[in-house]
């Protein structure tokens, strides 16, 4: 098992710390609040420990768990202190209207992540097709939820799929991180399906292999 950092104190960073914890992973949880981080990593238990929000990360995975809108910040706050880093995208640019983003219409996220981040950090899109709640609740009647990624490195998909296969969740990777935009696009899709037919946030969108 290894370390994970979680920068963020929100619902994606409780359900990913809860099933890192379980899975057996030591958890250091960040944010700019310190008493949120603190009162998340009691609520993980497991050991999970307090990171110092802008200073290097303990764990080589870094899971970005901050809204899009703040996100960019976050990763120039950081700056070479995430250098080397496996950085994990899960945010999603989404405009207030809920069908369009807020990205440059020539790029998509996880670009703008890269941009900001240190040339040798290694960018992974994942985690950004679920709902916090769902993701938290894991696998269901022994079917485990699908979790997209895209990225541009092998090693650090391979390593983020390990991670996600850990935590009793089924890797699906789509791709170069191009794909990223694409899986921004799923969220999109999720939040439509949201307000025009579910009317709930209690499903999940996956691949059924048939034969």
């Amino acid at each position: 098992m290894s370390t994970i950092s979680i920068i963020g104190s929100g619902g994606m960073a409780a359900a990913i710390a809860g099933l890192a914890a379980k899975a057996g992973h030591a958890v250091e949880v960040t944010s700019r609040t310190p008493a949120k981080a603190r009162a998340l990593a009691e609520q993980v238990g497991a050991g999970a420990t307090i990171g110092t929000f802008g200073s290097t990360p303990a764990g080589d995975i870094v899971i970005l768990a901050v809204p899009y809108s703040a996100v960019l910040g976050v990763v120039k706050q950081y700056g070479d202190a995430l250098a080397g880093k496996l950085l994990v995208d899960i945010t999603n640019p989404v405009a207030p209207d809920y069908t369009s983003f807020v990205t440059p219409q020539d790029s998509f996220g996880a670009q703008e992540i890269a941009k900001a981040a240190p040339a040798s950090a290694q960018i992974i899109k994942a985690f950004n097709a679920q709902f916090s709640h769902v993701l938290a609740a894991g696998s269901r009647d022994g079917h485990p939820l699908d979790v997209f990624l895209a990225g541009d490195d092998a090693q650090a998909k391979a390593r983020v799929s390990a991670f996600i296969d850990s935590l009793g969740l089924r890797p699906m990777d789509t791709g170069p991180l191009l794909m990223a935009r694409t899986l921004e696009h799923l969220c999109l899709l999720s939040l439509g399906l949201m307000t025009h037919s579910i009317k709930h946030t209690s499903f999940a969108i996956g691949v059924s292999l048939l034969g």
